[in-house]
């Protein structure tokens, strides 16, 4: 069950985001994007601003029962219903048992519930394994291709030259 996100939880949330992207395969996730950009996906500094920066979004997070963080992704309304669904992460030990369809669809039916009708996202170009999965839960690729923006070290640093963003959509009923 998602709860919102407090200041206390930002540092658990950063490290929680650069192990499930950014953490190698060697820490059983397979969504890492350790071989195409090196570095920190995030840190607490970066997640405090952009909380700050658009109060209308939500950061939500998955805790377990002891209170360790196994999720998280931000939601944020970008017009005509539509929402933009950021920062999904799930974490790496706890991958490939379902949690990330839970987390996934929670966020969806909190959209619905804030009465949004469709959600968006944006995925690296090269991560095909995970647009994969994404198609199979309804997105759909919108065609549109969003340039990386090489030079802001903030999503970490590039290792090829090649990257992009595909936009992706899902109408919810």
């Amino acid at each position: 069950m998602f709860i919102p996100t407090t200041d206390d939880d930002v540092p658990a949330i950063a490290a929680l985001m650069n192990r499930a992207y950014r953490g190698g395969a060697d820490n059983g996730g397979w969504t890492t994007e350790d071989a195409y950009l090196a570095g920190d996906r995030t840190t607490a500094g970066l997640l405090h601003a952009e909380i700050a920066a658009a109060p209308d979004a939500a950061m939500l997070v998955w805790p377990e029962p002891d209170g360790a963080l196994s999720g998280c992704v931000r939601l944020e309304p970008v017009g005509d219903g539509v929402w933009y669904l950021g920062s999904l992460a799930v974490d790496p030990a706890r991958q490939g048992a379902g949690l990330g369809r839970t987390v996934l669809s929670s966020a969806e039916a909190w959209v619905r519930e804030q009465g949004g009708t469709r959600v968006r996202m944006t995925v690296v170009n090269v991560r095909e394994t995970l647009i994969g999965w994404y198609e199979r839960r309804g997105y759909r690729r919108t065609g549109k291709i969003i340039p990386f923006p090489y030079g802001d070290e903030r999503l970490g640093t590039p290792l090829r030259d090649d990257l992009s963003f595909v936009v992706l959509e899902k109408s919810l009923p």
